[in-house]
């Protein structure tokens, strides 16, 4: 996806063009790359600490990442893979976990501003509606995943303008999950 401005959701079926996204992400990639000898020579949490500039990774972040990281090695114990199958795991696991924190963060603040709108529903409820939205692959739960991420990126990288871009984007998806949650069982259904 480097060099290129279309932030997908979950599935390509919804997208959005945001300037200046496949830069961020070339920047991201670029942190890797950077830190790739620490990679080979078995210095993981060298490695790993450039990605503390990230927002919201902390050095606990970092510390769980790399325990998960290990977990999945010794599972591979006694299996042959090289550095590039290490690498992978190493990327997607480190990559996946910026992700994750970034959505869950736009996850609280659906629950808070649902909350809010609706007293009468509970967070267990909230939380519920939301899961159904996300099985059934909602458009604006789809792209939120990947605008929490660049925004976050964007914001860590310094694009200001992208940043402001990415959080109006997400408001707008935001309050249209809100006004799903808060409205309609129906239209959870659908």
């Amino acid at each position: 996806m480097s060099g290129s401005d279309i932030i997908i959701g979950r599935t390509p079926d919804i997208s959005i063009k945001i300037k200046n996204s496949g830069q961020i992400i070339k920047k991201f990639e670029n942190v890797f790359n950077d830190n790739l000898q620490y990679f080979l020579e078995g210095q993981y949490m060298n490695f790993f600490k450039p990605f503390m500039k990230i927002k919201g990774i902390d050095a606990n972040h970092i510390s769980e990442i790399y325990q998960d990281i290990q977990i999945k090695l010794a599972a591979m114990h006694g299996t042959e893979f090289d550095v590039v199958l290490m690498y992978t795991i190493v990327v997607s696991s480190l990559t996946t976990s910026i992700r994750e924190i970034q959505f869950n963060d736009s996850l609280q603040e659906i629950i808070m501003k649902a909350r809010k709108q609706s007293v009468n529903l509970s967070k267990k409820q909230i939380q519920d509606k939301l899961e159904k939205l996300f099985m059934r692959n909602n458009k604006d739960l789809s792209i939120l995943y990947n605008l929490s991420y660049i925004d976050a990126l964007a914001e860590s990288f310094n694009y200001l303008k992208t940043a402001r871009i990415c959080k109006i984007q997400k408001s707008k998806h935001i309050n249209l999950i809100v006004d799903i949650v808060t409205h309609s069982n129906d239209q959870i259904s659908k």
